[in-house]
């Protein structure tokens, strides 16, 4: 093996955590061995990420994605000791864990965190990340971009965006059943006219798009999802199942005399997309789950008949059918009034008799279904928004106008939630100063938040994917927090 003597990668992040140049140089001499710098590296990463806690044990993912930035400091880490500009107008409310307190604004989530780990140290230091899509962006891509406006709002989304993080996944982990991959629901992601930048596939091509299922309707409409229409989903009525299947076989005899078309579209793997959507739509399994009206309406009741609350039903519908990825994105454009979580103003009786009880009453509902049905064992359970709120009440920190009684955006400190899929029950992670300004203990990134869904998945997150200019790209570029699972 040739060892050629070198100063470490200067021009590597994380010089203390990467191979240096003379270890690169002395792998590339064991290639001339047989083994290669990309299979060694491959072997190394695989070996330490299967041993880890956590590992590989999802089989599906629900995030619900709170756009708008909800306030952690009314939510679930309040400061009551705290100076009155700081502190929540919500008294605090045991909760399961002793020692760990909520606001009176999750009642119900309040007697279930010994189900699921809190993460209080959500944490980073934005770079023109200060408003939403940007932000939004990079938590659903785990990268930023180059072209931020001054407002922090983005250029529409592009063929050349980095992917969403449920398309990665679904391309790495195809489906097992002939089921829809990944659904995204009941919105877009949206900050003013901003629709959808981090909800697409990006470079990795339409195919791995989620099935977008937005039914019609106003935000304010809580009866949204009654409106759902799947008609692509379904047979015409003079198509039988049986004779479209003969069609297929007709189809394939026909491919099979027409080498010199397969061989020019071979990349785009039509054949394989066509047996998915015919499989889709002769087994009616996606069409059946998305027939909320067969739920039981004391159960229908108890998520809450909201947009929120029957699109987090609906999610649990969907994987229990075979769905890899559910992203439901709160109901709500991130920058607007009434049920956004975008409080710059009127915090109090927006999150009060709005935001507050729906979100409450939705995920706890989910995550106690998922409990009972076996389903949380392999399925991981996310809510997290792009930020938190600013500690201080009624000060500008985006250039946005805020209220006394109103919050602007906050990257510093904010908290999540995560549930399932091995991760740690009763669990809290990381923790705040007493202003909720900063985390004392464990920050932990949005990338690294990313890496440890992919690793839930058994999925290295430095597994390299090649964007539109055929450039190598890690998923993410954070490690798992492996401290999450049990």
């Amino acid at each position: 093996m040739w060892r050629i003597q070198g100063p470490r990668g200067k021009d590597l992040c994380d010089a203390h955590l990467t191979p240096t140049r003379r270890d690169v140089l002395r792998v590339g001499g064991a290639g001339m061995l047989g083994l290669s710098l990309g299979s060694m590296l491959q072997l190394r990463a695989h070996a330490k990420s299967s041993n880890a806690p956590g590992w590989g044990k999802a089989k599906s993912i629900i995030m619900c994605y709170l756009q708008g930035g909800p306030s952690h400091l009314d939510l679930w880490d309040p400061k009551p000791d705290a100076p009155e500009k700081v502190r929540s107008v919500f008294q605090p409310i045991s909760t399961k864990i002793p020692g760990v307190q909520f606001t009176e604004i999750l009642p119900r989530l309040a007697q279930l965190n010994d189900r699921f780990t809190l993460i209080r140290s959500m944490s980073y230091t934005p770079v023109g990340l200060f408003n939403h899509t940007a932000a939004i962006y990079q938590m659903m891509t785990g990268y930023t971009t180059d072209k931020v406006s001054p407002s922090g709002q983005l250029e529409p989304p592009s063929p050349k965006d980095f992917p969403n993080f449920g398309s990665q996944i679904i391309r790495l982990r195809p489906a097992t059943e002939p089921m829809l991959p990944f659904v995204m629901l009941p919105r877009p992601l949206q900050e003013s006219n901003v629709v959808n930048k981090g909800g697409t596939a990006g470079f990795l091509g339409k195919a791995y798009d989620p099935y977008y299922l937005f039914p019609p309707g106003d935000d304010m409409n809580m009866n949204k999802l009654d409106n759902i229409r799947v008609d692509d989903l379904k047979l015409n009525p003079e198509v039988f199942s049986l004779r479209l299947q003969r069609r297929a076989r007709l189809r394939a005899q026909l491919d099979a005399r027409m080498k010199d078309l397969e061989k020019a579209v071979a990349d785009k793997k039509l054949g394989e997309y066509y047996e998915q959507a015919l499989q889709l739509i002769v087994s009616g399994r996606a069409r059946e789950a998305f027939r909320l009206e067969d739920e039981p309406a004391a159960l229908r009741d108890r998520y809450g008949r909201n947009t929120f609350g029957q699109s987090c039903l609906l999610a649990r519908r969907l994987v229990e059918a075979g769905t890899r990825v559910v992203e439901v994105i709160w109901p709500k454009v991130a920058n607007s009034d009434n049920h956004s979580w975008d409080h710059h103003v009127g915090l109090t009786k927006r999150m009060k008799t709005q935001s507050g009880p729906m979100f409450d009453q939705g995920l706890s509902s989910l995550i106690e279904d998922l409990d009972d049905r076996g389903l949380l064992d392999e399925t991981l359970v996310v809510a997290v928004g792009e930020f938190g709120r600013s500690p201080q009440k009624g000060v500008s920190t985006s250039g946005n106008g805020n209220s006394a009684d109103g919050r602007d955006h906050w990257p510093y400190c904010y908290t999540a939630l995560i549930a399932g899929a091995g991760i740690k029950r009763g669990y809290v992670h990381g923790k705040s100063d007493k202003t909720g300004s900063a985390p004392l203990e464990d920050p932990v990134h949005p990338g690294e938040l990313l890496a440890s869904i992919y690793h839930s998945f058994g999925i290295d997150p430095t597994t390299i994917v090649y964007n539109h200019l055929k450039q190598p790209r890690e998923l993410v570029k954070a490690e798992a927090v492996t401290a999450l699972f049990g």
